[in-house]
């Protein structure tokens, strides 16, 4: 059975939007794009990487998958962009139609908790997620999330869409597995659900 394992980039108030770049997402208003990026460290890639291991496959909501497959494909070649073209890409959507652009894509269609349900009895390798905050809250009170990955940046935006909303989720308690801290400040923590 294949792990869900979501890794979200985190301001200390909760916000997940836009960590990456600028313009990468402004819906609401939202003028802070960018916030993560000049904390990036190798300590982050090192927890990261490790999640990915020598099995992964990629699984992500359709916004998210839609700015990667417009960016990375158009970088110059460099480790990311052929390990994220060689991986195969689980796509959550009930918007998207096939063919997808990007190699080794496949849709994921209906309802989400249902096909991320079967792709996990299916999967034996690591189905990472990056971001895709509406796909990852979807998952969460169905216990379909294995693993969080929490990269908690030293930074208090505000406004902006959170990871965790409050709104219409169950309360659920998190066992801390391993944690690390960057250079720049960013703690890395790995989460798994308590016991109940």
């Amino acid at each position: 059975m294949g792990k869900v394992i979501a890794v979200e980039h985190l301001t200390l108030d909760g916000v997940m939007q836009a960590p990456g770049d600028r313009d990468e997402d402004a819906r609401d208003g939202f003028v802070h794009g960018g916030w993560a990026s000049r904390r990036q460290d190798p300590v982050m890639q090192k927890v990261i990487g490790a999640r990915m291991g020598s099995s992964w496959s990629l699984l992500a909501g359709r916004r998210t998958y839609e700015q990667f497959a417009e960016y990375w494909p158009a970088q110059e070649p460099n480790p990311y962009t052929e390990a994220l073209t060689r991986a195969r890409k689980y796509v959550v959507s009930t918007t998207l139609t096939e063919p997808l652009p990007w190699q080794n894509s496949v849709l994921l269609k209906g309802d989400a908790v249902d096909a991320v349900t079967r792709l996990r009895a299916e999967e034996n390798g690591n189905l990472v997620v990056f971001g895709s905050g509406e796909l990852v809250r979807s998952l969460l009170p169905h216990g379909l999330v294995d693993e969080l990955v929490l990269m908690v940046h030293p930074e208090v935006l505000g406004s902006g869409r959170r990871l965790f909303t409050g709104s219409g989720s169950e309360p659920f308690g998190l066992q801390l597995v391993e944690s690390a801290t960057t250079g720049t400040g960013v703690f890395a923590g790995v989460y798994q659900a308590a016991e109940r």
